[in-house]
């Protein structure tokens, strides 16, 4: 794992970070960091080292192909749950003040976390998938199964122009948060960004809505009692 957390002594909430496809590599330290410069005990866990090194692989399919389709949820929840327990235990955490926040793949483990644990005080969600591209023995439900389980009130920040997660799955959404009378969570849609436009590391990063996006997420955490 890596954490990151204020220099100046005291307790501080606890912010999860979930990483992309890729693993915890420079840019997800670096949004530990930024989060840190913010007041927040920021922890990424490497979810994916059962199963192996995405590092090893320059193709997305090859890396979904031989180690993050053979990762299980059940797993990435308790490794989560460790991590919490981990930051209390630092005495650097005030896991009372518990949020998350994750990116691509660590966006749907965004909004399935928060169904998980309901001590989550809020969840912000990146570009995470709503819907199952197909059914998958280790990942049994997506957050659009989720919604009617989901007490912890969360933000989904999507692009408009996202080839894989496509408006009609964030409609689903909506509407399925809706039918579970789930008013405190909410999506965004920047009309104009693609998938990943948080990522400053990639063509698709977009400033606007990557500036935008991390202020309503250090917003919701203010409102809901993480910072």
């Amino acid at each position: 794992a890596y954490r990151a957390h204020p220099a100046r002594s005291g307790k501080f909430p606890r912010v999860l970070v979930v990483q992309e496809i890729f693993g915890v590599h420079e840019h997800i330290k670096d949004v530990c960091r930024r989060l840190a410069k913010l007041g927040y005990f920021s922890v990424a866990v490497d979810l994916y080292h059962r199963q192996g090194d995405v590092t090893k692989f320059t193709d997305n399919q090859e890396i979904f192909a031989k180690v993050v389709n053979h990762v299980p949820d059940s797993q990435v929840m308790s490794d989560l749950d460790v991590s919490v327990v981990y930051a209390e235990s630092s005495g650097k955490a005030d896991t009372s003040r518990l949020g998350i926040t994750g990116f691509c793949w660590g966006g749907r483990m965004t909004w399935t976390y928060c169904a998980h644990n309901p001590k989550v005080k809020a969840g912000v969600a990146w570009y995470g998938r709503l819907v199952a591209p197909g059914k998958a023995p280790l990942q049994p439900a997506y957050p659009v199964e989720l919604a009617p389980y989901l007490r912890v009130p969360v933000l989904g920040l999507y692009g408009g122009q996202d080839a894989s997660i496509p408006l009609e799955h964030v409609e689903q959404m909506r509407a399925a948060l809706t039918a579970a009378g789930n008013s405190t969570s909410d999506i965004v849609v920047y009309p104009e960004a693609p998938h990943a436009f948080y990522a400053d590391y990639r063509p698709s990063y977009r400033p606007e809505a990557a500036e935008d996006g991390w202020k309503r997420m250090h917003a919701r955490f203010r409102t809901h009692g993480v910072a």
